[in-house]
């Protein structure tokens, strides 16, 4: 429900608060007062196109704020803002967002009818889901077959395209896997073990002549263990010295592993022009699989399995095709049967919801109007998801599709009949919270006015309604009324919007009965709000 509308700058209102109760609430006033403008705010609201023209003279920007509370207690804050050049910018609950996203929030809260765009009961998936709402319609099964098809059918997609596609594919394939196949990969970190076994052979004699240097500094004739000895020697027994004597034993023992260690690196590093030229070869091989299939080789290796993978998919085709082939048959018949009985239950109830649609339009000032139903034709169309409502407002006049109805009026008044009728079927799924209807009364009046009254007044049972009204009967029978009105100073025109009540909704009723406060309409003001 609408709990709140917030507007400034929009058209003629300069600034704007509305509270707004449940039940029907009739927004009055005299033609050019600024109703619609609400109409439009509301629009605007719920993710309608915006014109930088509808932008206050003067002000920078138009913004409008409204309040959606659920019926579990959950608020929604929109805003929409129009800047009078550039485009317009979306909020939802305070945040940046799309204009779509305002639609979406908004689409199962509110619904505009009459001459705005936002009108759902005209799309045809809308106008199905009605029939199925009327008819009581179980779509379970039919839903779950058709998900199972196409479930099938991205299995079969999955598998290769076109024969030509596929051999081509293979081909690819092939090539590759058979390319990494006798790569023999080691491991994921191979190039790094080629890198360093390469940097040792690539300076192989200078290696081993440094090994040496180093062997002969640490024992060749008064060399660095010569040295040591000659020192332990000469601290032997000497009390003094004998801390000094354990660390010189230490430094001895630790001198021959080193020199160990120096003397059998020396000996393992090998002179081989030849193994140096297989590891360049393989480390250039490493790179081209790396400029081809991966950032490094872990992901090259990642890459093999996969084509490994499909490719025994795509060698395997035929056989999983096949397979494939006898499930998608079972799951078409199983959503063919499914369809079937969806057909046949809608075919059923669009004679019954046109005709239930069609009582109700005669007690909104369409006596002579006519509704069918158009549903798919079997042998085309099983489930017949294909649903076109039509509407003959006058005699003689042919049944046309609902969106091709030209008078403003009388497609709002089908619209509140089509709401009638299904706030009548147990647990209304489809309904919205909040209604708003403009030019539902367009060219009526006398005892068809009081009729869409009623009507109103009995949707708002069930519903928050909003309608834009010049009916005195149709305002009458709301459970609040609106007033709308404007005011000239300084050159400049603002409208305003309050609630009335007592008194002053008897003079508003009296000013729509008769354009004047006379007695008379007063007491007829008075008659119609009893």
């Amino acid at each position: 429900m609408l709990t709140e509308l917030h507007i400034e700058n929009l058209g003629v209102i300069d600034r704007l608060e509305l509270i707004l109760g449940p039940g029907l609430t009739a927004l009055t006033g005299e033609t050019g007062a600024g109703k619609t403008m609400l109409v439009d705010a509301i629009e605007l609201l719920v993710g309608g196109r915006a014109d930088s023209t509808i932008v206050r003279h003067g002000a920078t920007e138009a913004r409008i704020d409204g309040r959606l509370v659920a019926p579990d207690g959950t608020e929604t804050v929109l805003t929409r803002i129009i800047p009078a050049s550039g485009r317009s910018r979306a909020y939802l609950n305070g945040r940046l967002a799309t204009v779509a996203s305002l639609a979406e929030a908004a689409s199962d809260a509110v619904d505009l009818h009459g001459q705005h765009a936002h009108q759902s009961l005209l799309s045809m998936p809308t106008q199905r889901g009605a029939l199925d709402e009327f008819g009581e319609i179980d779509l379970t099964v039919l839903s779950a077959a058709r998900a199972r098809l196409v479930e099938v059918d991205a299995e079969l997609a999955a598998l290769g395209g076109d024969e030509r596609g596929r051999a081509r594919e293979i081909d690819l394939l092939r090539y590759q896997v058979d390319e990494l196949n006798d790569a023999s990969l080691v491991g994921p970190e191979e190039d790094e073990q080629l890198d360093a076994e390469e940097s040792i052979l690539a300076d192989a004699v200078a290696h081993r002549e440094a090994g040496r240097a180093a062997l002969a500094a640490l024992v060749d004739d008064d060399g660095g263990r010569d040295s040591i000895a000659a020192a332990l020697a000469a601290l032997d027994g000497r009390s003094p010295f004998e801390r000094n004597f354990k660390r010189l034993q230490t430094l001895l023992a630790e001198l021959d592993d080193i020199a160990g260690e120096v003397r059998e690196t020396t000996d393992l590093i090998d002179e081989s022009p030849e193994r140096l030229d297989a590891l360049r070869e393989r480390r250039q091989l490493l790179k081209n699989l790396l400029r081809k299939y991966g950032a490094d080789l872990e992901s090259v290796l990642l890459f093999q399995v996969e084509a490994e993978q499909r490719l025994r998919e795509l060698l395997g085709f035929d056989e999983r095709a096949a397979a494939l082939d006898v499930v998608r048959q079972q799951a078409l018949a199983d959503e063919r049967l499914a369809a079937a009985a969806v057909g046949d239950a809608r075919r059923a109830a669009a004679p019954q919801l046109a005709q239930a649609v069609e009582a109700r339009l005669q007690e909104l000032a369409m006596p002579d109007a006519a509704i069918a139903i158009e549903v798919g034709e079997h042998a085309e169309d099983n489930p017949a998801d294909r649903i076109q409502f039509l509407l003959a407002a006058n005699p003689g006049s042919p049944l046309l599709p609902l969106n091709r109805v030209a008078s403003g009026g009388e497609l709002a008044r089908a619209m509140l009949a089509l709401r009638l009728v299904l706030s009548g079927v147990d647990g209304d799924k489809a309904a919205v919270g909040t209604l708003v209807f403009d030019e539902v009364d367009a060219g009526i009046g006398g005892a068809a006015a009081q009729s869409i009254g009623d009507a109103l007044g009995m949707l708002g049972n069930r519903h928050q309604v909003l309608v834009v009204t010049h009916l005195a009967q149709v305002a009458a029978a709301g459970d609040a009324q609106i007033s709308v009105s404007k005011q000239v100073s300084d050159g400049i025109t603002s409208a305003t919007a309050v609630q009335i009540e007592g008194d002053e909704r008897v003079d508003e009723i009296a000013r729509m009965l008769s354009g004047s406060h006379s007695k008379s309409a007063r007491e007829h003001a008075r008659e119609l709000l009893s």
